[in-house]
């Protein structure tokens, strides 16, 4: 127990040491490159952070289990938004870009959208992962193109990047999955040794690990006021969940998801929708709609123990 508790704290450790490597590498590249800091959360570091999940819904969909490859994919994002998201908001206020509000959330909506009018049949074959992910492709060189033309960020120091920042990036992302990894398989050891059901550690830290290299990246970001950074991650990242992971997924090993979790999808498409009108006022996150969303994801996963 007492080894376990170790690693469990190494661990967080080189997840806290992941996430300062990769907003300060990844906010250096995107300025040196004459972009805002923005483009850095909703590409490089959302795309980096969501790595652990499509390893698991890759790995899933040539295991014949299209469900877990699915229930993956709509639980991220789910825990994304109102946990990730939530406590973000709790430590700090942030201030949200209008290219958030006006683009980068309405893409996050409709990819959703277009998620479960896909799983209206319960496959989800090549052709429609073609679809996915070149929507992706689309989104993430308008993305780019529109960072681009608004230029760097204010207070943020201009010239070239250099290679250490590339290396801080690609470092911080490997200590990130490392750790979350580790984080997982020995918080789950530990509470089998407690006596903790299978149910609740996999409605628990499996369903919150995935989501541990996005959380500790917009943690991170929020401490330092890299407010774009900690929310371009969060929106970023559920895009690329459902047009890159899954996109790449069937495209890799097309899925077949005969029981479809209404409830899940309901959730899924809430959280999205009702994160709109909360940017919306005054164009920032503030600790009341953080506590609101934090308190959905708890009522959500009360709801997964209680119902089944």
């Amino acid at each position: 127990m007492l080894i376990q508790l170790l690693i469990l704290v190494g661990a967080l450790g080189l997840l806290i040491g992941g996430a300062e490597f990769l907003v300060r590498g990844s906010v250096r590249i995107a300025v040196g490159l004459g972009m805002t800091p923005l483009v850095a959360g909703l590409t490089v570091a959302a795309f980096g952070t969501s790595s652990p999940e499509l390893v698991v819904s890759v790995g899933a969909a040539f295991d014949g289990r299209g469900d877990l490859a699915m229930g993956n994919i709509i639980g991220s994002n789910i825990g994304n938004i109102a946990l990730v998201l939530g406590v973000s908001a709790l430590i700090r206020p942030m201030k949200v870009e209008r290219q958030i509000v006006r683009m980068d959330i309405p893409v996050m909506v409709v990819a959703v959208l277009v998620l479960v009018v896909m799983l209206w049949d319960g496959y989800i074959g090549r052709f429609e992962g073609a679809v996915l992910f070149s929507g992706l492709i689309y989104y993430t060189f308008r993305t780019i193109r529109v960072a681009k033309k608004s230029g760097s960020g204010e207070g943020h120091p201009a010239g070239p990047p250099k290679f250490i920042h590339y290396g801080m990036v690609v470092g911080g992302l490997g200590l990130l999955v490392f750790g979350g990894m580790t984080f997982v398989s020995s918080a789950t050891l530990i509470a089998r040794e407690i006596g903790v059901s299978e149910a609740v550690i996999g409605l628990t830290m499996v369903a919150v690990g995935t989501s541990l290299p996005e959380m500790a990246t917009s943690i991170i970001a929020a401490i330092r006021k890299e407010a774009d950074v900690a929310i371009g991650n969060v929106v970023g990242s559920c895009i690329f969940n459902v047009l890159g992971i899954l996109g790449i997924t069937v495209l890799l090993a097309p899925i077949f998801v005969p029981e479809i979790g209404v409830r899940d999808i309901v959730v899924l498409i809430f959280v999205s929708l009702v994160v709109l009108p909360m940017v919306r006022t005054g164009f920032v996150l503030n600790r009341v709609e953080g506590g609101l969303l934090l308190a959905g994801y708890a009522a959500y996963v009360y709801w997964l123990y209680s119902v089944g």
